[in-house]
């Protein structure tokens, strides 16, 4: 859907929703949930890391959840999530702008 993800286990004591957060460090969304647009029911979490492209698999990954976006939610259809996807990466990216990473 464009927006490669690592994915890892979903903590237990978070709420089902996309937030902002930290993934090693690097700016990134999490999405926490089970994917209702496709009707799945495994709970799990999906981290797109903005402007990264290099490979995690085998490496541990760290997430710092720092805002909730959204709360989970089902769309229509892909096209529509895709949409709203856009739209989060937008705020994430305008969130970031303004972000010390060195905190």
């Amino acid at each position: 859907m464009g927006f490669p993800t690592a994915n890892i286990n979903a903590p237990q004591d978070i709420e089902d929703a996309t937030y902002l957060a930290l993934t090693n460090n690097k700016p990134s969304m999490v999405f926490i949930g089970a994917p209702e647009t496709f009707e799945e029911t495994d709970r799990r979490a999906e981290s797109y890391i903005l402007d990264f492209s290099e490979d995690l698999y085998g490496q541990v990954i760290e997430i710092e959840i720092l805002k909730k976006l959204r709360n989970n939610q089902k769309f229509d259809s892909e096209a529509d999530l895709i949409e709203q996807m856009n739209k989060d990466e937008r705020l994430a990216r305008e969130f970031f702008s303004h972000y010390n990473l060195n905190n």
